[in-house]
């Protein structure tokens, strides 16, 4: 089989179950794929050649067959990794060695996955500094952030699935800017156990792959869900609510013109889809969530701002500075006006399957001093809905625009038939 690295996750676990692929064969082509690419894009920060390959080939001679058995995955270097380095992408933790995997990776190597190594991210999982990885469309473009790493890669074919996390924006927007599908599940869907703090409130451990059968893969073995295949649901059964957002008017033009595209192709294929609009609830959305997120991240760095203010960036610092004058008081009040929305939104939700909004503003920017604006990912992420978005439409600059789904709280399952629904649509 020539180009295994270019195998999806789910394609991969099918033929080494067969005896038609070994791991040490697939391992081997991404680890090639990404000595080829690498110098390019930079997705990676921890890589062991050997470390890898000694997994894989444990796993082809052993008996036990887990669901992601001598498959590559990647992990986000705010991650835990007792055999490889976790540094958060800070020097502070230069070195550092942890004596247990995160919750997340040690379910995935349980599952029977290798461990391919760990990607970059930005300092502390934060929106800046983003580092050196690039876009793999074009290096002169931003991959997002702050999981750069695992959606470069996961795009450019090195590896079949990777691991995120999203606080504010930080699965969605980069799967959007790289085109790859990016996945943030429901709040407390899946552990986030030896994963660096960032703001507990909305933390959240996010998945890359390229078929979304992979991302039901990989979520059964976070969750315990039983693996199954996606059901097929038809299109006519499907409500659909075209959700602009209190931010419509932020995104690029050829974006809002992508969404009416993708609302039209979806009731073409039979889908009823509604004009959905969040209300009042959510004129404080924006405002109250980032109070919440400086609070609680301006704490959760008490140690490394009282013992290595110097070895922290420049801009993280200058958030903190000011970050640490929102009061308790404020916090509790930020924390009343999210509660609201998401109940408001639960309601207004009975009515449709799933909605439909932008990823991101459009293209991803040009150069690297920026991750991109998240003004489209807040809405999943602070409502602790579920998310996926796919790679459906290609911009002015020839560079991937996605299209978000996000589903009802605590039905990913759900969110991912729907989403292979939609998916097929535009992959005709």
């Amino acid at each position: 089989m020539a180009d295994l690295f270019r195998l999806s996750a789910s394609e991969a676990a099918a033929g080494i179950r067969a005896g038609k692929l070994t791991s040490e064969a697939l391992v081997g082509s991404c680890l090639e794929r990404v000595q080829e690419r690498e110098s390019q894009v930079k997705a990676w920060v921890h890589l062991d050649h050997d470390f890898a390959l000694a997994q894989a080939r444990e796993c082809d001679r052993s008996s036990s067959r887990g669901p992601l058995h001598g498959v590559p995955f990647a992990a986000k270097d705010i991650m835990d990794t007792a055999d490889l380095p976790t540094e958060y992408g800070s020097p502070i933790y230069k070195g550092n060695r942890p004596t247990a995997d995160a919750a997340c990776v040690a379910l995935s190597r349980a599952a029977g996955g290798v461990l391919l190594g760990k990607t970059v991210t930005t300092e502390f999982a934060s929106r800046l500094p983003l580092g050196n990885t690039t876009n793999p469309h074009n290096p002169q473009h931003t991959p997002g952030g702050s999981s750069s790493g695992s959606a470069a890669a996961v795009a450019d074919f090195m590896v079949p699935l990777a691991f995120g996390t999203q606080t504010v924006g930080s699965v969605i927007r980069p799967a959007s800017f790289c085109g790859c599908i990016g996945y943030k599940p429901s709040y407390g869907e899946v552990s986030t156990q030896g994963v660096k703090q960032n703001t507990a409130s909305f933390d959240t451990v996010g998945l890359f792959a390229r078929a979304v059968e992979d991302l039901a893969l990989f979520r059964s073995v976070l969750t315990g869900f039983a693996a199954k295949p996606l059901a097929t649901i038809p299109l006519k059964d499907l409500k659909v609510g075209f959700c602009r957002t209190m931010f419509w008017h932020r995104a690029e033009e050829y974006t809002k013109v992508f969404l009416e595209q993708a609302a039209s192709a979806l009731a073409k294929a039979g889908a009823r889809v509604f004009e959905f609009d969040l209300g009042e609830p959510f004129e404080q959305f924006e405002t109250m969530g980032r109070r919440i997120n400086d609070y609680e991240f301006s704490r959760a760095l008490t140690w490394e701002r009282t013992h290595h203010w110097n070895l922290l960036s420049e801009f993280q610092r200058d958030k903190l500075a000011a970050w640490l004058h929102v009061s308790y008081e404020q916090y509790r009040e930020a924390e009343a006006v999210l509660e609201q929305c998401r109940r408001s939104l639960a309601d207004a939700m009975k009515e449709v399957d799933l909605l439909l909004t932008p990823s991101a503003l459009g293209e991803a920017p040009k150069g690297l001093s920026s991750t991109g604006d998240t003004s489209f990912n807040i809405l999943s992420t602070w409502t602790y809905t579920p998310c996926v978005t796919l790679p459906v439409f290609t911009g002015p600059s020839g560079l991937p625009v996605g299209i978000q789904l996000i589903g009802h709280r605590n039905q990913d399952h759900r969110l991912l038939e729907a989403a292979q629904a939609v998916y097929r649509i535009f992959a005709k």
